[in-house]
């Protein structure tokens, strides 16, 4: 049997491969081999987990959702071991335009809001599941526009956020829903210029990514993975451009008690219940 850690996740974007080459490095020089198995989707990811295709995934919010359903219906555990602090307490927002005549969530009634993929966490199913616990009812109460780019990364590419922003921008549409993060690199970036929009409605507080293990993983390596994580220090010139291409300074333990907002919404209008049932019964 292989004594490398296998790690499996998505290439939503080139710089990932720089992000895992630069990990893989920097943990064999620690004395752990490690490699990594890029998916072009999380569903794939997923089920490559179950598969025993690799020993811990670098899953979003979803494909946590995803791989903690599966378990539960095959009688295993699955286990958020590891997560960055950028990953936790996030907030999506509803954005319009500064000078709209929208100043409440009522105000959306009858207009057109502009979202990311259908399979976006922070740009469509938690921003929308918000206006839908304040009253309106999407596709009834108000249209939306979705921006599906690259279906099956979760929108961990940004893609359909930022296209979302700009049709807000040009007056397609009369809001656009984001991640808190996107909202202020948009107007850093100029898709959102200065003083043009301006936040109608935030929603409550989520995590998003983690490290995530079933209980087949090989427990002393998984324990070596861990102990190494958080043993980065951002001060420490060797790691600190892993860690800023990640976005964060510090690995913590996982946690999953914030999932729950998006497992609501979910449960409200969208669904994983097809893929479950189907991973559940090829599940080995």
């Amino acid at each position: 049997m292989s004594e490398t850690l296998l790690m499996g996740a998505v290439a939503y974007d080139p710089k990932v491969v720089t992000i895992w080459d630069g990990f893989q490095e920097w943990f064999a020089s620690r004395g752990l081999s490690f490699d990594y198995i890029l998916y072009s989707n999380y569903e794939r990811q997923v089920e490559g987990l179950f598969q025993g295709q690799f020993d811990v995934a670098w899953n979003s919010p979803l494909a946590w959702l995803q791989a903690n359903a599966v378990a539960d219906r095959t009688g295993r555990k699955a286990r958020a071991i590891a997560m960055r602090d950028s990953d936790c307490d996030l907030t999506s927002v509803v954005v319009v335009r500064a000078d709209s005549d929208i100043h409440s969530v009522e105000d959306l009634r009858g207009r057109t809001v502009a979202v990311g993929a259908k399979d976006s966490p922070q740009g469509t199913l938690i921003p929308l599941f918000h206006l839908d616990r304040h009253g309106l009812c999407p596709d009834k109460d108000f249209s939306v526009r979705r921006f599906d780019i690259l279906v099956g990364k979760h929108g961990d590419h940004v893609g359909g956020e930022r296209h979302a922003a700009r049709a807000l921008v040009a007056g397609e549409v009369d809001a656009a829903c984001m991640i808190d993060a996107n909202h202020w690199f948009f107007g850093k970036e100029g898709t959102l210029p200065s003083g043009e929009t301006r936040i109608l409605t935030q929603t409550d507080t989520y995590d998003h990514c983690n490290f995530t293990v079933l209980d087949s993983a090989p427990a002393d390596r998984i324990a070596r993975f861990t102990e190494l994580l958080y043993s980065m220090d951002y001060e420490d010139p060797e790691v600190r451009p892993l860690l800023r291409l990640e976005g964060m300074k510090k690995w913590q333990p996982g946690r999953t008690a914030q999932y729950a907002l998006l497992e609501d919404s979910l449960r409200r209008f969208g669904t994983i219940d097809a893929f479950v049932d189907r991973l559940s019964v090829e599940s080995p």
